[in-house]
């Protein structure tokens, strides 16, 4: 890549699409960037969380009782652990341990547990920070519910270092369809995951990015957005804007000259 393919594409923004559902708050970061400098931003989620049927969990023969701790590395993984347990009418024992990805997921554990009567372990945001926490827990035997796409850290982990772990797979990440997004351009589309990405090419495999900025929020999703060979005009986080929003806001400022 040359240095003029890497530098951004400065050039006005009056449009944004961000990969994500609506906040229901109209007063989010996004609201307030719109109004504040005339934008029209659109949502529409390019993934969706399709559930795993109980038969279909069964089939991979993992019995939740069988194990002493859980891994709970996002919200979605919360609920579709506890409505399977439901559905299969297992009750999850109190003395189960439950490791957390980050303070927001274990606070959402509230919604099904005591969180208060509860072990609970938590990490600060990344798999990393709690693959730490579980080094001080190598006896358990651990169930990690995921998606069909998940990241490699937390099994090669525990392959690594012979610790007894089942992985379940309990809801599937699936491209949404964006067919009617088809003449529709906007100036920036801002991606927060690599499944973001993949959605894209399910949905338009002939994409052409052409004067479309892409932004990405986190490293993954930035490396997503290179190996699919689109050009990176906006990065998040950034130690001067910590959200998409705050990215978004310096390039606009600088692209619409403000």
């Amino acid at each position: 890549m040359t240095k003029k393919e890497k530098e951004p594409k400065l050039k006005e923004v009056k449009s944004i699409l961000v990969s994500q559902p609506e906040p229901g708050d109209n007063k989010s970061p996004y609201h307030i960037l719109a109004e504040k400098y005339k934008l029209k931003i659109d949502f529409r989620p390019f993934i969706q969380i399709d559930p795993v049927s109980l038969k279909e969990f069964r089939q991979q023969k993992v019995d939740i009782l069988a194990h002493t701790a859980v891994i709970f590395t996002s919200r979605n993984a919360v609920d579709h652990f506890f409505r399977l347990c439901q559905e299969s009418r297992i009750e999850v024992p109190a003395d189960m341990k439950y490791f957390c990805i980050s303070e927001q997921t274990a606070n959402y554990l509230q919604k099904y547990i005591v969180v208060r009567k509860r072990k609970i372990f938590t990490g600060y945001r990344t798999a990393n920070d709690l693959i730490e926490i579980l080094k001080k827990h190598k006896n358990e035997k651990y169930i990690f519910p995921c998606s069909n796409i998940r990241k490699e850290d937390i099994p090669v982990f525990f392959e690594e270092n012979n610790i007894k772990y089942s992985e379940a797979i309990i809801y599937k990440t699936v491209a949404s369809d964006l067919s009617d997004l088809a003449d529709v351009n906007y100036d920036i589309i801002a991606f927060f995951s690599p499944s973001g990405i993949n959605s894209l090419f399910v949905n338009f495999p002939d994409f052409k990015q052409n004067e479309t900025r892409i932004a990405a929020f986190g490293p993954t999703t930035a490396q997503a957005v290179h190996e699919a060979g689109l050009q990176l005009d906006i990065e998040a986080p950034q130690p001067n804007a910590p959200s998409m929003t705050g990215a978004l806001e310096l390039y606009i400022k600088k692209a619409n000259k403000l």
